[in-house]
């Protein structure tokens, strides 16, 4: 289905009727990474995933996609389909949206799981990384996007998960590069929300793969620690909806 944001074709799925369950993809994904979970959320829940501005079929609605323009896109789509409470699950950079719905809408969210996700904002390495990135993506975006869904799983595991990166790849390769490069600037300028994560009412819960390339682990447990997250470890990377998709059927169906 499509809803109108601005003027922007913006792309989601409804799955099953109940309590509603909102799930906000990462970077270079899109809607498609929830389908193992569809089966298993939606024989008692109302399940949408949306596919955030500029991934999947959803348009670009700015030059910089902030955090706070992603989670306005997505406050507006609850409305408009009459939400008035939600269980949000956010993957990665979809926890970053996650956190920023929770600012500007916090009565509307009842509990929150961020998988391989933080509230902290970039480090300057990691912004001077992506600076680095947007200087690879203006050239030529293909070698970025290959390399980039690479990183996302610890090296040792890439010929054990080989299909299901080069699916990745795939389908990243066909989100266009304003949408890409939008999105890379919205994570680099995107401010800590450890205080909003710390001050949430909701129950929470952080889920962190142990051997995650991207997110430090100990910080992660730190950081649920400081901030009374409930704190589950993975035995995995960073892709935890490909590599513990067990794990995390059980840790999205929890009561």
């Amino acid at each position: 289905m499509i809803f109108n944001y601005n003027n922007t074709p913006i792309y989601y799925e409804v799955h099953g009727q109940g309590p509603v369950i909102v799930l906000l993809h990462g970077f270079l994904e899109s809607s498609t990474m929830w389908q193992p979970l569809f089966a298993t959320l939606s024989g008692k829940s109302k399940v949408i995933a949306i596919d955030l501005p500029g991934f999947g079929k959803s348009g670009c609605v700015d030059h910089t996609h902030t955090m706070e323009i992603m989670a306005e896109v997505v406050k507006s789509l609850l409305n408009h389909l009459a939400i008035e409470k939600a269980k949000i699950i956010g993957h990665s950079m979809g926890g970053y949206v996650a956190l920023a719905l929770i600012e500007i809408c916090n009565e509307q969210v009842e509990e929150l799981i961020l998988l391989n996700s933080t509230s902290r904002e970039d480090s300057e390495e990691r912004k001077t990384n992506r600076n680095r990135a947007l200087k690879i993506i203006n050239k030529n975006h293909v070698p970025y996007v290959q390399m980039a869904i690479n990183n996302l799983f610890q090296e040792n595991t890439h010929e054990k998960y080989f299909l299901e990166i080069e699916k990745l790849k795939t389908e990243a390769l066909n989100f266009q590069k304003e949408g890409i490069i939008a999105a890379i600037k919205g994570m680099r300028d995107r401010k800590d929300r450890k205080n909003v994560l710390k001050n949430f009412k909701g129950k929470k819960t952080m889920a962190c793969g142990i051997y995650d390339p991207l997110l430090s682990y100990e910080a992660c447990k730190i950081e649920a620690f400081q901030t009374n997250c409930i704190f589950i470890s993975l035995d995995g990377g960073h892709m935890s909806m490909v590599e513990n998709i067990e794990d995390v059927k059980k840790i999205c169906t929890l009561s």
